[in-house]
């Protein structure tokens, strides 16, 4: 280490704290991507999974699981709402919801019926009716929606005519629109070749993949690393120019 001179002790606290804490958020993030990675391999799994007793789950459903359930009720078939999310297909369309009233049951279901595509226009596309009587229903028992800021604050207070239409669709904002409780979770049906909706089930990772964990992870692991190479070059002898050396040989 000849060639550095001793950094004073803040400097070297302050670089191996800093150092610390970009390695530990790297980690982090590390772990934020696993953690993703295998939401995203049980989920897929889940989707052949034997089902389940939806009593069972229905207000207690396991964290890290998504039990696939079967349920018999009938649907608010006037009640219908649309996630107009442009994630969704460059086609434009939506996702539909409606609620399901279960026997004997006073909570409501919200049930995902799948993504209704659009024919390239700015209007919804058509939404067709659906059955009045009894049904039995089976699929996933899935977190809602992702929610977020939108502006102007609850759309579906505003609208008098339905089906109703939002960017987000939040569970307590269509609890209160339906004036009943909603089960904290949504039914996201089973794939169906013979239904109009389209049902590619994933989870909605699409704000943070775990991909971007890693690309963060990558940058934090790189903040520590430029803080002890500062340290460094910033404590580095400097050798002296050649025409300093000649100066201090001419002092008599």
């Amino acid at each position: 280490m000849s060639g550095f001179r001793r950094p004073s002790w803040w400097a070297l606290l302050l670089t191996v704290a800093g150092a610390l804490l970009f390695v530990r958020l790297g980690v982090w993030q590390l772990h934020r991507a696993d953690f993703k990675d295998d939401l995203l391999r049980r989920y897929a799994a889940a989707a052949a999974a034997p089902l389940q007793d939806f009593a069972g789950v229905a207000d207690t459903p396991p964290a890290d699981g998504f039990p696939r359930v079967k349920v018999d009720g009938h649907y608010l078939a006037d009640r219908v709402y649309l996630l107009d999310n442009p994630k969704h297909d460059r086609r434009g369309g939506v996702q539909v919801y409606a609620p399901l009233a279960l026997d004997g049951h006073s909570p409501l279901l919200l049930v995902d019926l799948g993504f209704l595509p659009g024919n390239g226009s700015d209007k919804s596309p058509q939404v067709p009716p659906l059955p009045t009587g009894k049904v039995s229903l089976q699929g996933l028992y899935v977190p809602p929606p992702p929610v977020g800021f939108e502006m102007g604050g609850n759309a579906l207070a505003r609208q008098t005519q339905w089906p109703k239409s939002s960017i987000f669709l939040d569970p307590a904002q269509v609890a209160a629109d339906l004036g009943r409780g909603l089960y904290p979770r949504v039914l996201a049906l089973d794939p169906d070749p013979a239904a109009i909706y389209e049902r590619e089930r994933n989870l909605d990772f699409s704000s943070m993949p775990p991909a971007r964990h890693r690309a963060y992870a990558f940058q934090w692991f790189t903040f520590a690393l430029a803080a002890v190479v500062i340290l460094l070059v910033v404590h580095r002898k400097r050798k002296p120019h050649k025409s300093d050396s000649a100066k201090v040989d001419d002092v008599p």
